[in-house]
């Protein structure tokens, strides 16, 4: 029985630091009710995001991506190196990024629908 109980501290212990070792969460998680996986196959996920006014997505990453803004609105992302940058994307924008971690606040008084497509790895030629 003790064997057992060290084994399960362990293994609290282990995802107690999780999050400090920078592993991210998923924004299908982090976002919840607000997003929705579309698409999910070996060479994209689509995640559809609608975010009310003051709605945040919660700290998640992305690999390489494309996000498309259905609407507009205005936005700051908060980055996990403590930087933010401001948005107000138009609707109809199309933004590329490089991988990313980050918490996306919707700060305008409009929901916020975007499309976002993550790039996964090509697969290994046959």
């Amino acid at each position: 029985m003790k064997r057992s109980t060290a084994i399960a501290a362990c293994v609290l212990a282990a995802l107690a630091l999780l999050p400090l070792a920078g592993i991210a969460q998923d924004l299908a998680v982090t976002a919840a009710k607000n997003a929705k996986v579309l698409l999910d196959n070996d060479k994209v996920r689509v995640i559809e995001l609608q975010m009310a006014p003051g709605g945040k997505t919660g700290m998640h990453s992305h690999g390489d991506h494309v996000v498309y803004f259905v609407t507009g609105g205005e936005a700051t992302q908060n980055n996990a190196d403590g930087t933010s940058t401001k948005r107000q994307p138009k609707p109809g924008e199309v933004m590329w990024s490089g991988p990313v971690t980050h918490d996306t606040h919707n700060t305008g008084k409009a929901m916020v629908k975007a499309v976002i497509v993550e790039l996964k790895a090509p697969a290994s030629p046959p």
